[in-house]
């Protein structure tokens, strides 16, 4: 095979996307273009055990398989603008990249806060950098810290200021329970009961108006007029899919980029999504199109899209069943585990205590029209154990028509 396929992103996405084309018989070039100066690396720990100083960042870098000792990498380089219908990619270094086939593998980035007050002392946990910053504030001498957001992230990194022995931890957010857009009540609940018997401090159900302080920030004002004080601030709010350099194509990227069941891009046969980036419609469930934002998605999204484009590359006609993946995550927060399979936001008018109890180690199912669409534990090994094993009768559940 001749021609070139370009992979813009190069974070764990556009790393699997290289090895999956390989995999999928692509011999042709690959160049990898990323905006980042590391390797591809393992983000999870940045908020645990990087920030908590039990590791360093050079053990997150993956090692690339074999068969992509000749992809070309294109690193502290941004990919600005696509013309697709050229298929032609711009990069901020001036130059520009004919393709063959394009991966889109961008990834996100962390929301901040739109508010007033002062930017020095705020954080986001997404890079090295990101988390060497923030762990400098966290050991600083009686810091007092707020973190807005009670999701994933916010409750990781909660768990591992309190864990670095910091007093003064307060999250915020504005649902009632933490974690209760993914999770909902029931162990929403359970998380919240956690969290402060470990010395956690809640104010939920109220946002963010404002940050106190002149160059730097002192306090944090909440919609409701009451003021936390706050040496250092974490702002956990959602993420901001990259897909700017994307527009002008037609394409629809409300949220994320628009693909279709095999992971194409706009109609294109040449131009694969994967990773969070990605909007597809999961064939295992009701083929709504949506993101996820999960650890297992983009190796899942790199093998699917990998032979879709592949096939086109080499002239193949067929089409594959459609993309429809069990969605995996995890999230070690103190010294327990959430650990899910399954797609529970969509099962979260019909929660049931499938094993244990909600105040020790507990498994809860969610379902929709009374199937089973996904499984949380909630506790340590047992609770997980247990979670895993319903991977396999989720699996074998059928897919629905796309």
């Amino acid at each position: 095979m001749t021609g070139r396929v370009v992979v813009a992103g190069g974070s764990m996405g556009g790393l699997r996307a290289a090895e999956q084309l390989r995999a999928a018989g692509w011999t042709g070039a690959i160049t990898v273009v990323g905006d980042e100066p590391h390797m591809p690396y393992n983000r999870p720990p940045l908020s645990k055990e990087v920030l908590a100083g039990k590791a360093p960042f050079e053990s997150l870098a993956f090692v690339p398989k074999a068969a992509v000792a000749d992809v070309e990498w294109r690193l502290g380089t941004k990919v600005v603008a696509a013309r697709l219908p050229e298929r032609t990619v711009a990069l901020d270094d001036g130059s520009a990249l004919s393709y063959d086939g394009l991966v889109v593998a961008t990834g996100m980035r962390p929301r901040r806060l739109r508010c007033t007050g002062p930017l020095a002392g705020r954080h986001t946990v997404r890079t090295p950098a990101d988390a060497q910053g923030l762990r400098d504030g966290l050991t600083r001498p009686d810091a007092r810290v707020v973190v807005v957001g009670a999701g994933f992230i916010g409750c990781e990194v909660a768990a591992t200021a309190v864990g670095l022995g910091v007093r003064e931890v307060t999250v915020v957010d504005p649902l009632p329970l933490p974690m209760a857009g993914p999770l909902g009540e029931l162990l929403g609940r359970a998380l919240l009961k956690r969290h402060e018997e470990r010395g956690v401090r809640f104010a939920l159900g109220t946002g963010v108006s404002g940050f106190e302080g002149d160059e730097r920030v002192t306090g944090v004002v909440l919609s409701d007029g009451t003021v936390l004080p706050a040496d250092v601030v974490v702002e956990s709010v959602g993420s901001v899919a990259n897909v700017e350099w994307l527009e002008g194509n037609g394409l629809d990227l409300s949220d994320g980029v628009l693909t279709d069941a095999q992971l194409r891009v706009g109609g294109r046969p040449e131009v694969v999504a994967v990773g969070d980036v990605a909007r597809f419609p999961n064939a295992r469930y009701d083929g709504v199109p949506r993101r996820v934002e999960h650890w297992s998605i983009p190796t899942d999204t790199a093998k699917h899209a990998a032979r879709t484009l592949a096939a086109h590359l080499a002239g193949a006609d067929c089409e594959p069943a459609p993309f429809a993946p069990l969605p995996t995550f995890w999230s070690d927060q103190h010294d327990f585990r959430v650990q899910s399979f399954g797609a529970p936001g969509l099962g979260l008018d019909d929660v049931r205590v499938l094993d244990g109890d909600p105040d020790g180690d507990v498994l809860v199912g969610y379902h929709a029209d009374d199937r089973l669409v996904g499984v949380v534990a909630l506790g340590g090994h047992s609770a997980a154990m247990g979670a895993a094993r319903y991977r396999a009768q989720l699996l074998k559940q059928p897919t629905l028509t796309v």
